[in-house]
């Protein structure tokens, strides 16, 4: 007795997935139903990255790429430290915003000199 109790109160858990997985496989189906499948030369040609989408995956890299990659990783990350930074701001006072800014002014300084050494330029 006790567990079909228990069974009944995850039955709307089981609802809900059953609900979403019906959900995205009518999405699925709709888009593929819908869609033109007739991909012509504009579609497969190289988008963004310059190489051409299919070709051999295992084809080496320029390292601007990971430069790149690194970059945006490192100035990411300082806006995840700006936000907690700007909530407790209050409560922190003079000494965390003056942290802060020296944090910004290292990562300003960084910044200015990969810009100097050309690592922000594509050819």
């Amino acid at each position: 007795m006790a567990s079909d109790e228990l069974l009944l109160n995850y039955l709307p858990i089981a609802v809900f997935i059953g609900v979403a997985i019906f959900v995205a496989c009518a999405a699925l189906a709709l888009s593929f139903v819908s869609g033109k499948q007739n991909p012509d030369e504009d579609k497969n040609a190289p988008y963004e990255c310059g190489f051409d989408a299919f070709d051999d995956a295992r084809s080496r890299f320029d390292v601007r790429f990971y430069l790149v990659a690194i970059l945006f990783i490192i100035f990411d990350l300082e806006i995840a430290f700006l936000f907690p930074w700007a909530v407790s701001l209050g409560d922190i006072g003079l000494y965390g915003f003056w942290s802060m800014m020296t944090f910004l002014g290292v990562l300003t300084v960084g910044f200015i000199y990969e810009w100097n050494k050309g690592a922000l330029e594509w050819e």
